[in-house]
């Protein structure tokens, strides 16, 4: 755990993110919260790192993204010496689009 941010109020706001149940409140939620930049930041981040993750080179996700080459490393960064936070989100979210296809795939049966 990352020290560097634990207090109540980091905490008060994660466990608002996990009351969220769609993504239509987290446009809400995030809209309310959040400029428009700081969304667009945070989701241009999480892109870098999942471009990262499957091997993509820091020309095509600048080409993909329009993040800074000094964004792409702070990420790489964290992809290589942080938390485990991307890695974990991103096979929760792998694992939750192989089971969407296995249903979609059942019910085309």
């Amino acid at each position: 755990m990352n020290s560097k941010i634990k207090d109540d109020s980091v905490d008060f706001l994660f466990r608002a993110v996990l009351s969220l149940k769609t993504v239509e409140e987290c446009y809400n939620f995030f809209e309310d919260l959040c400029t428009v930049p700081e969304i667009k930041a945070m989701s241009q981040r999480l892109l870098v790192a999942h471009m990262l993750s499957t091997k993509c080179v820091y020309s095509d996700i600048v080409a993909h993204t329009g993040a800074s080459t000094a964004t792409i490393s702070r990420v790489n960064r964290s992809l290589n010496y942080g938390c485990d936070g991307y890695a974990m989100v991103f096979s929760r979210l792998d694992a939750g689009d192989a089971a969407a296809d296995q249903e979609k795939k059942g019910s085309e049966e």
